[in-house]
């Protein structure tokens, strides 16, 4: 819910009308006062002067595919079931995702494995990959924060939206020779929490979808931060989580198809609305151009909850139901009212 705040002119002028048949001294200290306090608002709001009234309107983003993985746009709100605790209810907002549609920007930052999972050739075609990744999503308003990480996690560029910084960024990524340690949860927890604390929180007074994508070989080691809270975090600030994999293979592999690996068996993905892509050729172009064709193709449905649901600490589980034919991922399981700080 948006009010628009009254100019610091109006509120002087209504200042010095009622205010106009007390003494001289009166109204100076009443005019300073209500001056200090104008610009006091003004420091605390964003440009566009607005107030924002937080609610308690609960999101989910959603993307929906064919049986093949292909995306599928163009869906409406009436083509959606929405059920809470088990029981059908409306939906009080719903909106696509489309190209050209500045309603929908995205924040976005790259945790990528430098621990040696990547040679120096792959590296270079991840730059190019990523480049292209980037130029593709412009026109919604994006912003890209770069992260690496290995024995250490490492910020490398904070949220910006010109290509040309991104681009310098690129050139500074480099293997870590160690290769010890594969810090993965502990890159997409940083990730998650610099998406909270320094992305966007509007742009053009729209919120932006949250995702990190994160580039590895699929096996953490080392990590100081446990899956399971990695999935919390990630939920609570509506994020999805995106993995480009390097594959693996056993003997033992039915079909040559590659490996589980431990960052996909723990859920992090599947229970974050993402999807894994594997580079099966160390090929990252087409897995970035399909996969900025899912991110662009997804949906953000909210409701306000029921009285019930409004009770601080009880968890209650959201499904969300496609058209038949389709398949349907959620960015989270379902949601829980956690008290203002």
């Amino acid at each position: 819910m948006l009010i628009k705040k009254k100019s610091m002119n109006s509120r002087m002028n209504s200042a010095f009308f009622s205010y106009s048949n007390k003494s001289a001294v009166c109204t100076f200290i009443s005019v300073l006062f209500l001056l200090v306090l104008s610009l006091n608002n003004s420091f605390g709001q964003a440009s566009d002067d607005l107030i924002r009234i937080n609610t308690e309107l609960v999101s989910f983003e959603v993307s929906v595919t064919d049986k093949e993985g292909k995306p599928i746009r163009g869906l409406r709100i009436e083509d959606f079931d929405l059920y809470v605790d088990g029981k059908r209810r409306s939906i009080d907002f719903f909106k696509p995702i489309k190209k050209y549609d500045t309603n929908r920007p995205l924040s976005v930052v790259f945790a990528l494995d430098v621990s040696g999972s990547i040679t120096k050739k792959e590296l270079a075609n991840l730059r190019n990959a990523m480049e292209k990744f980037i130029n593709r999503l412009a026109d919604y308003d994006s912003y890209f924060a770069v992260t690496t990480f290995g024995m250490k996690v490492k910020t490398l560029q904070s949220f910006t939206n010109k290509p040309r910084k991104l681009k310098k960024t690129f050139t500074k990524i480099l293997r870590d020779q160690d290769g010890l340690s594969t810090h993965a949860y502990d890159a997409v927890d940083h990730a998650v929490r610099l998406l909270k604390k320094k992305s966007p929180r509007s742009v053009k007074n729209k919120l932006p979808r949250r995702v990190v994508i994160v580039v590895t070989d699929g096996y953490p080691v080392g990590d100081t931060v446990s899956p399971g809270t990695v999935i919390e975090r990630a939920n609570d600030s509506e994020t999805s989580v995106y993995a480009v994999i390097l594959p693996s293979y056993s003997r033992l592999s039915n079909g040559g198809k590659p490996v589980l690996t431990l960052l996909e068996a723990s859920g992090l993905v599947e229970k974050t609305g993402g999807r894994s892509f594997y580079a099966f050729e160390r090929d990252f172009e087409p897995l970035f151009s399909a996969l900025a064709e899912e991110i662009t193709a997804s949906y953000a449905l909210a409701f306000y909850p029921d009285e019930n649901a409004r009770k601080i600490g009880n968890f209650h589980k959201v499904r969300i139901k496609p058209p038949a034919k389709f398949l349907i991922k959620q960015n989270r399981d379902g949601f829980r009212i956690k008290p203002e700080k």
